[in-house]
């Protein structure tokens, strides 16, 4: 039996709802890191709290829902709608609504709060929709804090703390302002609460142990900073903070908890969490020369953009234990790259790619099929592409309106179908349904991004380079991967009409 706590955050999802088969050795299982970082926020501010994270667990709706309020007894329920990456928060939202329901029903005292990147966006309809009392839409920790502080002192009147959406009487209550974003990262929130999460559950993606596929545990993923200072039209990222920002924690508290992390839990797969990485010299340069000095035997991987990959970071990157760079590559139409606020051609990209790989470090490449002015012309370009770039790795993606980013506000506002459910938004979901635009249809882009993916996995030369490389464990890893089939709705009615 747990401690009763003030707090409980709960981080919802649903491995098998969002991947299929996929979830069960493929996808990874990652920390709740915003979670985390809320725990370590209350924990500072004095007050006790506790982490139930039902992917890691496999729990149920159901037994989420009875462990939340038998179990820890807290005051006040936080369900932290994030993912695995900013998109990713939308399609935890059906879990996240099963929970609320399901604690609700069972008649608890305990309020229950929803957090993260699509209540942000969507606050008065995720009070509509859930079976809660509080929506935050903006970071969190402070309004949950706030929350819980007028909770004890017996409030019923919540509409003077911001960024709390409330209910009274079956209103709807909206927040009079908005709470300032925390500016002093390094005291106010230094790093996750580790010692809350079940350590032993998580593992890398697959690609980022392709050096040791059999070892992808045990792993950790941690920020360096928050938010990103651009604007791309389909990126929903910042909608937690309520416009395009960027703050860091420092070098050394950044390093300080790999520290603790390789100290304590023998961590060796790391990821880090940021949107953009490799952006500020300061920042990553003061993190690699502190990791080289220590000689750890990480692999880190982190996200970069073609135009912010500056030759002096990639030695010192490589020696830090940076093994793999994340580009947000998008399309190979500058046209349509335009609307993703990156104006660069395909021969920069190409120079980047090589000067990375020259570096010894590797490249997830991410592609989108289906972004507004895409055809399937521009879209055979994009995957014609990847082919020549020949990442370590690639991940295929169709362009989703994703609450919070522009490209949702457009279809909104433009009528476009968009998926049925949360669940739906999930680019690996039964019934996902990529946005249509004026040149092809859900179904259309869906399907190139289904058939792209059987194709570049197969491809010869990638699985030559990758055996090269990596060794035939890898490719027979590649290969079991490659079989497992998405089914999926929308091309199963495509193929009756």
């Amino acid at each position: 039996m747990a401690e009763a706590v003030d707090v409980l955050l709960v981080n919802p999802g649903d491995r098998k709802q969002i991947y299929q088969d996929l979830g069960n050795d493929y996808a990874a299982i990652e920390p709740p890191v915003f979670a985390g970082l809320f725990a370590t926020y209350m924990r500072i501010k004095g007050k006790s709290v506790a982490i139930y994270d039902a992917p890691a667990l496999s729990a149920s709706a159901a037994e989420v829902a009875r462990a939340a309020t038998e179990d820890y007894k807290p005051k006040l329920i936080v369900i932290v709608c994030y993912g695995l990456q900013p998109s990713a928060s939308t399609q935890n939202m059906t879990a996240a609504g099963d929970i609320a329901r399901l604690i609700a029903e069972t008649g608890t005292e305990a309020k229950v709060m929803m957090t993260g990147t699509h209540p942000a966006a969507l606050p008065e309809l995720t009070m509509k929709e859930e079976a809660i009392d509080f929506v935050c839409d903006l970071e969190g920790p402070v309004t949950i804090l706030k929350t819980l502080e007028a909770i004890d002192f017996k409030e019923n009147d919540f509409s003077r703390i911001p960024s709390l959406w409330s209910r009274d009487n079956g209103n709807i209550i909206q927040p009079l302002g908005s709470e300032p974003l925390l500016l002093d990262l390094d005291h106010e929130m230094p790093g996750i609460a580790w010692d809350l999460l079940p350590m032993e559950k998580y593992r890398a993606h697959n690609w980022h142990s392709f050096d040791d596929i059999n070892n992808r545990s045990p792993y950790a993923a941690i920020h360096t900073s928050l938010g990103c200072p651009y604007k791309c039209h389909f990126c929903c990222i910042n909608s937690p903070f309520g416009k395009s920002s960027y703050r860091m924690w420092s070098p050394e508290v950044v390093v300080n908890e790999i520290d603790h992390l390789v100290a304590n839990y023998g961590v060796r797969n790391l990821k880090f969490v940021d949107e953009m990485f490799v952006l500020n010299k300061n920042h990553v340069l003061g993190i690699c020369d502190l990791l080289i000095e220590r000689d750890y035997e990480v692999n880190i991987w982190a996200y970069a953009r073609v135009d912010s990959v500056q030759d002096q970071f990639l030695d010192k990157l490589k020696a830090a234990g940076v093994n793999w760079l994340c580009l947000g590559i998008e399309s190979a139409s500058d046209h349509v790259r335009d609307g993703a606020d990156k104006i660069y051609g395909n021969n920069e990209i190409k120079d980047v790619v090589r000067r990375i790989q020259a570096a010894g470090i590797y490249i997830i490449g991410n592609y989108i099929f289906g972004l507004p002015d895409d055809s399937i012309e521009r879209m055979q370009q994009t995957f014609d592409l990847a082919l020549e770039l020949n990442c370590e790795f690639a991940n295929f993606y169709s362009a989703m309106a994703y609450p919070g980013s522009p490209l949702y506000d457009d279809a909104v506002r433009n009528k476009i179908q968009l998926p049925d459910t949360w669940k739906d938004f999930s680019q690996h979901g039964y019934n996902a349904r990529p946005l249509e635009n004026e040149f092809c249809s859900a179904a259309e882009i869906l399907s190139f991004r289904d058939e792209a993916f059987s194709a570049h996995f197969s491809h010869q030369p990638y699985l030559d380079m990758v055996k090269q490389k990596f060794g035939q464990d890898v490719v027979d890893h590649i290969k079991n991967m490659a079989a497992i089939p998405l089914k999926r709705k929308l091309l199963e009615e495509k193929a009756i009409n």
